[in-house]
């Protein structure tokens, strides 16, 4: 067991991934919904983008949750929900809802989970892009 603490996920690098997230999607075009949770799936940040619908707010911070309780991609996730799936009863099985559609990423610092980001509005494939381009650069 290690006892090498991690610093949590300080707001100003929450901040400072909506920023990017927010970035790529404008570079992109696409107006979209990011949120950010620490470890403790906790809100740090959140903004939409004024014409962005307005489901992306829930969906990207359900997909930040949902990246941040499996420590893994959504978009790592989606063929596991499916019928015959090894997490395909996952979805309906918690209080909270689990998103398995692609566009939230971990967070991850010294290999230690640190919190997650979520974007919605894009295509989801766009969305893990602008989500994975925002982490990078924070690394």
């Amino acid at each position: 067991m290690s006892t090498t603490a991690v610093a949590p996920l300080p707001i100003e690098d929450a901040e400072l991934l909506v920023a990017m997230a927010r970035r790529a999607a404008e570079d992109a075009g696409v107006t979209v919904s990011v949120t950010v949770l620490d470890a403790g799936g906790h809100l740090l940040a959140f903004r939409r983008d004024d014409r962005a619908v307005l489901i992306s707010g829930e969906t990207s911070t359900r997909k930040a949750y949902t990246a941040l309780q499996l420590n893994a991609p959504t978009a790592d996730l989606v063929d596991a929900v499916q019928p015959g799936g090894l997490f395909h009863t996952l979805p309906t099985a918690l209080d909270r809802p689990l998103l398995f559609i692609a566009g939230g990423v971990p967070v991850h610092r010294d290999g230690r989970l640190i919190g997650a980001i979520g974007v919605g509005g894009g295509a989801p494939e766009q969305d893990h892009a602008f989500a994975t381009a925002a982490v990078r650069a924070l690394a």
